[in-house]
């Protein structure tokens, strides 16, 4: 009862966050995270009231799944919407990707490509 009491609160949250956080990056970010961690309470609290072993291997499997693929589905999601220049929330203090994405070839770089150093390609031969 603890388990899916602290899920559903967990999946509560994210419902109310949805409402209330200001653009699309933060909806993202708080549905994988709470959602998932809710989720994955409620199934370990029928793992363990139902006491069966095929119900608990489903739901190990299940939770493992949703554990993999909704960070990884978050990720590309926010990744697409920056690409495609998904307006950002005002209160946005710091933009990793500002300067690394190249929009017309489509690469992402490790470095700022619009700063000096970025411009200097020597490669240490004289």
């Amino acid at each position: 009862m603890i388990l899916s009491t602290i899920g559903g609160l967990f999946v509560l949250s994210t419902a109310i966050a949805m409402l209330r956080k200001p653009d699309v990056y933060l909806r993202i970010n708080v549905t994988t995270k709470a959602a998932t961690l809710g989720l994955g309470l409620i199934l370990a609290s029928a793992a363990i009231y139902f006491e069966d072993y095929s119900v608990t291997t489903r739901v190990i499997a299940i939770i493992l799944f949703i554990f993999l693929t909704a960070p990884i589905g978050g990720h590309m999601l926010m990744r697409s919407a920056y690409f495609t220049k998904t307006p950002v929330w005002k209160g946005t203090k710091i933009d990793d990707l500002s300067g690394k994405y190249d929009p017309v070839t489509h690469e992402l770089y490790s470095e700022d490509q619009n700063s000096p150093e970025s411009n200097d390609k020597s490669d240490g031969i004289a």
